[in-house]
């Protein structure tokens, strides 16, 4: 049953059919051949998939991050991350990433992050100079950091599926966000340097306290955020509610950006972003309980056991297998089915959960900025108006800044689990 239920699906993903769709339709295949099991048990376990307080989270995040870009808070992060760091050669670029990384403090998604933040700052990279390719290329790369600094969607996802604290994986993101923001800060400066751009990156910028004083209401909503979840004062999935109700009141009351217009849009688009993660989910629950009902993770721990004699040996067979999974199927999707597969096998070499859910995210994230299938990449073609086609070739140096990173962070674990320590142990 299994390997029919796997190689339906394969086969459903080569027809195109979207991915939700595709394991749904590959779980009635394998429900309809097994024979001794009746069809409620898809309704069933639709319902059990979904039956998990933590996901309230995700419709939350997506809507404070689309609340976020519709009320201005974005456009006065650009503005003070520009009065940080601009004042440097290739200052502009590196305020991108400054940006992507203080957005996803509260945004928790990639695809939000492009849009919101590269509507402004894409048009301003090439007015500056810089090649539109490369600026869309920087904007699609950053913007991963929206999965990987807390909060965020997909660790929602690993820690709901392997029960996970939500906690403990989002605060192991930390040290690797920061990793990722070092690399491509320092990479985009050293493009800048080599090709001599961004020596007027400096003009019209604000001053630091001027820039502040006029963000510090945007500002003070990651803190907020960030600061209840670790502080203890209300959980993740309530934090949520928070920054859509502090989302709301700033961009209606301070910033005055929020219209009943404006609302009616960003929470239509919201619930289209939620359906479809739920959809997913829903599915891929199904999915995942069939694959349990037939021992393939046993057989899998089995397998895997096997075929690598260590912890590093089997890191490095699953940092090449998610990287090119990422590139074909979608990051909730792979999270949900593959998470509860790997887990058991990453605790047998002695991985931490924690650990292995950051390993798992920055992996997939990669996913959303590589042909065929990254959204991060087609969402920042669309801002910048350039064919897929010009970013491939500019695409290719970040991304081998992030694998470097992910090299560093799947073999030093404590860069995950030091704060984690810190606030959890």
């Amino acid at each position: 049953m299994s390997q029919l239920m796997v190689v339906s699906m394969l086969l459903f993903f080569g027809l195109t059919v979207p991915v939700a769709v595709s394991i749904g339709l590959a779980t009635m295949v394998g429900v309809g051949f097994d024979g001794h099991m009746t069809w409620l048990v898809i309704a069933q376990q639709l319902y059990a998939a979904l039956d998990k307080y933590p996901l309230v989270a995700v419709p939350f995040f997506i809507l404070a991050g689309n609340l976020m870009e519709e009320g201005g808070i974005s456009e006065r992060m650009v503005e003070f991350a520009k009065s940080v760091v601009g004042g440097v050669q290739g200052g502009l670029a590196c305020s991108c990433v400054l940006t992507c990384m203080i957005f996803a403090a509260v945004a928790g998604s990639s695809v939000a992050t492009t849009f919101a933040v590269g509507a402004i700052l894409i048009p301003a990279m090439v007015k500056h100079g810089y090649p539109a390719p490369f600026a869309a290329s920087l904007q699609a790369s950053a913007a991963e950091l929206g999965v990987i600094i807390p909060p965020s969607i997909p660790m929602i996802l690993y820690a709901v599926s392997t029960d996970t604290s939500v906690g403990e994986v989002f605060i192991s993101g930390i040290g690797p966000g920061l990793l990722i923001v070092v690399g491509l800060m320092f990479y985009v400066w050293l493009y800048a340097r080599r090709n001599g751009l961004g020596k007027r990156d400096g003009e019209n910028r604000l001053p630091v306290w001027t820039s502040f004083k006029k963000a510090w209401w945007a500002l003070l909503m990651p803190v907020i955020i960030l600061g209840g979840i670790y502080g203890g004062v209300f959980t993740p999935t309530e934090a949520s509610a928070v920054a859509v109700v502090y989302a709301l009141f700033v961009g209606i009351f301070i910033y005055r950006r929020l219209s009943f217009a404006t609302l009616g849009r960003t929470f239509h688009r919201s619930v289209v972003s939620t359906a479809i993660i739920m959809f997913i989910i829903a599915n891929a629950g199904v999915f995942g309980f069939l694959l349990n009902r037939a021992g393939v993770p046993m057989a899998l721990g089995e397998w895997l056991g096997h075929l690598f004699g260590s912890e590093i040996t089997f890191l490095l067979g699953v940092n090449v297998a998610l990287f090119f999974i990422g590139m074909f199927i979608e990051t909730s999707a792979s999270i949900v089915v593959l998470a509860p597969l790997l887990l058991p096998v990453a605790t047998q070499f002695g991985v931490d959960p924690a650990h292995f859910g950051v390993i798992m995210v920055v992996n997939l994230a990669l996913g959303m900025v590589t042909p065929p299938f990254g959204v991060n990449l087609f969402a920042a073609c669309t801002v910048a108006k350039v064919p897929i086609e010009r970013l491939i070739r500019p695409l290719l140096p970040f991304v081998g800044v992030v694998l470097a990173c992910l090299m560093v962070i799947t073999y030093w674990p404590d860069l995950s689990l030091y704060f984690r320590d810190l606030v959890y142990r």
